[in-house]
């Protein structure tokens, strides 16, 4: 199989982000392993794409790089800042 390398790789690098993960000596490099677990398995779907011939996994590994952008955005704000944001100041009826 011509993709077997390419699998091997990214099961690899996958591997050291999760020791990462859960070895990391801050907040902030676990969060950028999660990140990085995240690109993995959005490439690896692409790769599930070009061996089976559908397309359907495409959009689901954009849909899943999108979310992670967004979900570690999220987290490392909340854990910096210690909220996601302030209420506005007129309350919420504007």
């Amino acid at each position: 199989m011509i993709y077997a390398p390419a699998i091997l790789a990214l099961l690899a690098t996958l591997a050291l982000a999760l020791v990462r993960a859960l070895l990391g000596p801050t907040l902030f490099d676990r969060a950028l392993a999660a990140n990085a677990i995240g690109t993995v398995a959005m490439l690896l779907l692409a790769l599930l794409e070009f061996l089976t011939g559908r397309p359907e996994f495409t959009d689901l590994a954009l849909v899943y790089g999108l979310l992670n952008i967004i979900g570690t955005v999220a987290v490392l704000k909340f854990f910096r800042r210690g909220d996601l944001g302030e209420p506005a100041a007129g309350g919420e009826g504007g």
